[in-house]
């Protein structure tokens, strides 16, 4: 059971943006949702989910403290592309501004200069992160697997691995104003290269599904830091979430 303490911030709310929830939640990423909403909860604190679905305001989107995209397939990402740069100026704003957030496959190439399809079609990005994405074409093979990672900042926490399951064509190419999420231990990660995801400001890409937050308690409750602006949180019984963190760095002979 889990640990529902109240707390010195158990006043303050949590109100989390899922941009485009019914087109870019592929892989289960909508766990990731439920991660942080039930993380908040019981520490005392509220969550509020707004869905950003196409045709949003950008007077909701100001309104959030954390941001989630998920990842989808062509057809839903050629929708979310034109929508999305309706946003772009809010969306830039408040990245810069440090408000966190979680991009991950498709939403993570968005952030990008741009992607370049296989017949060499370029297709525009947010150019929010420094960096570029390209199809190798069909007779590449996908990126797929359980994957590990060292993460490339600290999470003040006795594991310093965070672990999922990755499936994605595309490689990504980091440019210098942006670094990666952290190092691969094992699998792939952007295109082979060492580097996993991207981290700009207090915004962090990555091709990890999963999905990533139920089996990385440590990654959601620093991003739950970083939307409530405190430096500690509550601690919550966490056995179930570390079992499955921990059967997937066995079975990639991990060490956490």
């Amino acid at each position: 059971m889990k640990n529902h303490q109240s707390s010195i911030i158990n006043h303050k709310s949590l109100t989390i943006g899922w941009l485009y929830p019914e087109l870019m939640n592929i892989y289960g990423d909508r766990g990731n949702i439920i991660t942080l909403i039930k993380r908040t909860e019981w520490r005392g604190i509220k969550a509020e989910v707004k869905n950003l679905s196409p045709g949003f305001s950008d007077k909701l989107l100001a309104t959030c403290d954390l941001l989630i995209m998920g990842g989808a397939q062509d057809k839903q990402q050629e929708i979310v592309n034109d929508d999305l740069k309706l946003h772009h100026k809010t969306l830039s704003e408040m990245i810069d501004k440090g408000i966190p957030g979680l991009y991950v496959c498709g939403g993570f190439q968005f952030m990008g200069n741009y992607y370049k399809e296989a017949d060499g079609t370029i297709i525009d990005g947010l150019g929010i992160f420094d960096m570029n994405t390209q199809s190798p074409g069909p007779d590449e093979p996908r990126l797929v697997g359980n994957i590990a990672v060292r993460p490339s900042f600290n999470f003040n926490h006795k594991s310093s691995v965070i672990v999922g399951f990755e499936n994605h064509g595309g490689r990504t190419i980091l440019g210098a104003n942006v670094k990666p999420l952290g190092t691969v231990l094992k699998g792939h990660g952007n295109n082979d290269d060492g580097t996993e995801g991207a981290i700009y400001k207090n915004s962090f890409g990555t091709y990890l599904h999963g999905p990533i937050l139920p089996k990385n308690p440590h990654f959601a409750d620093y991003l739950i830091k970083l939307a409530l602006k405190v430096n500690e949180l509550p601690e919550l019984d966490d056995t179930l979430e570390w079992h499955a963190h921990n059967a997937i760095a066995k079975r990639l002979q991990i060490e956490i």
